[in-house]
C-alpha cells in the first residue's frame, strides 16, 4: 500500500468486545476496511488476552498522521481494552511529558455508535450530558499529547434505526475517512457541529 500518495495516513483503531452482536459498527468497518491509505487495527483480534504489544502500538502510531478511534459507548465510556490500550501505550515521556512529543500535531477523531437516540444526550435529556462532553476525556488525552481532537462522527439509536439510514451512515463514514486521507474536510466549520456527520456535504470541500 503506497501511502505517500496521500497528504494523510490513517489508523483506525478498533475496540468492539462483541463485534458478532453488532448492527451499526461492522457495516462502519465494512465500508473503510479497504480504503487505500488506512490501516484498520481490530484490538480485540489483536489482543484477545489484554497482553499488548506496546513498543508495536507505539511504531503504529508513529507512522499514522490521524488516529481513529472507533468504539460503541459503553456506560458512557471507551470498552475495557481501548482504556489498557490508552493507559499503556500512550507513556510518559513517550506521548507526554518532557521530551514525549511522539504524537505532537497528529489528528484525533472518535468515531463512536450509542443505543440511546440523540435527543437523550442533551442537558435536558435521560444522559444529562451531550456526547462531545463525554469526550472531554479523551479531548484532554488529545491535548495533553499536542493532538488536534476532532469533531467526532457519531451515529446515534443503534437499536432502533433502519437498515437503510445505516448504510447511509456508512457512507457517510467512507466519504469523511477518504476527504480526511485527502486533506478536504473543513475542520474549522466542523468544530462548531456536535458530529462532524450532522452534514458531510457541507464540510467536504471540492
Amino acid at each position: 500500500m503506497e501511502f505517500y500518495k496521500y497528504k494523510n495516513r490513517i489508523m483506525i483503531i478498533f475496540a468492539h468486545p462483541a463485534l458478532q452482536k453488532s448492527r451499526v459498527n461492522k457495516i462502519l468497518i465494512k465500508h473503510v476496511k479497504d480504503i487505500d491509505g488506512v490501516t484498520l487495527h481490530d484490538l480485540y483480534e489483536m489482543y484477545p488476552d489484554f497482553h499488548i504489544n506496546v513498543a508495536n502500538e507505539q511504531e503504529l502510531l508513529t507512522q499514522n498522521d490521524i488516529i481513529i478511534f472507533q468504539y460503541p459507548l459503553f456506560w458512557y465510556n471507551v470498552p475495557a481494552l481501548l482504556k489498557e490500550w490508552q493507559d499503556l501505550v500512550l507513556a510518559h515521556r513517550w506521548a507526554y511529558g518532557r521530551g514525549g512529543v511522539a504524537l505532537k500535531g497528529k489528528k484525533l477523531l472518535c468515531a463512536i455508535t450509542t443505543g440511546a437516540r440523540e435527543k437523550l444526550y442533551q442537558k435536558e435529556g435521560f444522559n444529562r450530558f451531550t456526547i462531545r462532553e463525554y469526550l472531554n476525556p479523551i479531548s484532554q488525552l488529545a491535548y495533553v499529547c499536542g493532538m488536534d481532537f476532532l469533531t467526532p462522527f457519531v451515529v446515534h439509536g443503534t437499536h432502533t434505526i433502519t437498515e437503510s439510514e445505516i448504510q447511509r451512515h456508512a457512507i457517510d463514514y467512507h466519504n469523511i475517512i477518504i476527504a480526511l486521507r485527502d486533506d478536504k474536510v473543513d475542520l474549522e466549520a466542523a468544530r462548531s457541529l456536535p458530529r462532524i456527520n450532522v452534514d458531510v456535504d457541507k464540510i467536504i470541500k471540492d
